[in-house]
């Protein structure tokens, strides 16, 4: 998920230096509104697209996540929740994810409480195309969806120009565009680019109805309305038409030129970006898994390619080979495999390679397909919780023997004797270690 988010803010930030530098300043408003909402669902839906033709294998060093970004927990310790109680433990980084998402989930509903609240108190005159509001005491000026609200201090005479001004808003759903990049703001209230993309939007949608309206009116006068100071409200998903930080670059637009028709041409930049990032998306998937600090981390380590046994075993094959003692841990989201120096004779023979590594596995988590490696000559041992274990040897023949049971449970402990005396011989070598744990759920009746 990590990962995820940090294409998605990448090609995010790349797709708004290419606006900001090229396309900002150009009056194809429709057309840079369309841009805009489109490459921010590209930068969603791009890190999921795998192209087999651009597809190739890159150095891991070139794709190096820190650790700590990951959130995986370097301690091997495991926490049971009892099995009659749902379990909500979370990490620091779960809480402060869902802590703020709910923090701007109820920033988002105040605000439109405050809407609510205005339309309650205000004067409402409903009308074909749009709902008035008429604010007592303000002199406020913005649409939301159908409704126009307008302050009673405006302006009698001002009015047919405000509300044509909004009506263009109404007519292009220009709510809608406001309300998505609200809605990305909760989801993703941490990426600032989020923000920016909601402005530079925000922006659009008063080029385009000044415009349109523009064409109308005399363009003097609108321009004199605009330069007007009024009240505005701080809500980021409504059109205002009074807003003070946005009346200079309005009253700049008004007076610009129209942008040639050959300039169009420009949004073709967006072709080669767009494909860098198919390039790169694909070749994510042949990439080696990441390595740093002694530890692998691998998407499900029973299922590992080709490609990522060969890197798990050139650096313990390079571990091995330094004499000195080692340790290393390769893991996926749920379990882990422990290596470590042999100090009994040991050694992991890896299909398909004749050199060996002198060391020890220990195996954790409910991995129980075939793994990486085999250790030869290695004593398998399988811990049960709730107090109870069971140790047994597995022969070079499969047979097991040397059971060992305990636990406080009589009843319990004769069941599981029963059990491991009746297991079918095993193959040496497909789970192997020091210890593995496997689960075992006791159901009363």
């Amino acid at each position: 998920m990590i990962r995820y988010i940090l294409e998605c803010m990448a090609f995010q930030l790349l797709f708004l230096i290419v606006y900001d530098l090229f396309l900002k300043r150009e009056t194809f408003f429709q057309w840079n509104r369309a841009y805009l909402i489109g490459t921010f669902v590209l930068s969603l839906l791009l890190p999921w697209i795998k192209i087999e033709a651009f597809k190739t294998t890159v150095s891991s060093e070139y794709f190096i996540y820190p650790e700590y970004l990951w959130g995986m927990d370097m301690s091997e310790g495991v926490v049971v929740a009892p099995e009659n109680y749902p379990s909500f433990d979370l990490s620091a980084s779960e809480t402060i994810f869902y802590g703020g998402m709910l923090i701007a989930a109820l920033l988002f509903a105040y605000k439109l409480f405050q809407i609510n609240r205005l339309k309650r108190h205000g004067e409402i005159c409903y009308f074909k195309d749009f709902t008035r509001v008429l604010v007592r005491n303000s002199n406020i000026a913005f649409s939301f969806f159908r409704s126009i609200f307008l302050g009673d201090q405006v302006l009698e005479k001002e009015h047919q120009s405000i509300i044509q001004h909004e009506l263009v808003h109404i007519e292009q759903r220009h709510t809608w565009d406001l309300l998505f990049f609200e809605s990305m703001r909760i989801l993703g209230w941490f990426n600032p680019l989020v923000y920016v993309y909601q402005n530079r939007v925000s922006e659009l949608h008063e080029f385009i109805a000044d415009a349109k309206v523009a064409k109308t009116h005399k363009a003097e006068q609108y321009q004199l309305l605009l330069s007007q100071v009024f009240q505005t409200q701080h809500i980021s998903f409504i059109n205002q038409f009074f807003k003070t930080s946005l009346v200079k670059k309005r009253i700049v637009m008004l007076q610009k030129s129209k942008s040639k028709k050959v300039w169009r041409l420009k949004y073709l930049l967006i072709i080669p970006i767009i494909l860098g990032m198919l390039v790169y998306t694909s070749c994510e998937n042949d990439m080696a898994p990441t390595v740093s600090n002694n530890v692998m981390i691998v998407d499900d380590i029973s299922t590992m390619s080709e490609s990522d046994n060969n890197k798990l075993y050139d650096v313990l094959k390079e571990l091995s080979d330094r004499g000195e003692y080692w340790e290393f841990l390769l893991k996926d989201q749920d379990s882990k495999i422990h290596y470590r120096k042999s100090t009994n004779g040991s050694y992991i023979k890896f299909d398909g390679k004749e050199d060996v590594v002198y060391g020890t596995m220990v195996i954790e988590g409910p991995t129980v397909g075939d793994v990486s490696g085999k250790d030869v000559n290695g004593e398998v041992q399988i811990r049960i919780k709730d107090k109870n274990s069971v140790k047994y040897v597995l022969a070079k023949d499969g047979s097991v023997s040397s059971i060992e049971i305990g636990g406080p449970d009589k009843i319990l402990t004769n069941e599981l004797n029963r059990i491991v005396e009746f297991l079918p011989k095993k193959i040496p070598g497909k789970q192997m270690g020091d210890n593995f744990a496997i689960p075992i759920k006791v159901q009363e009746h």
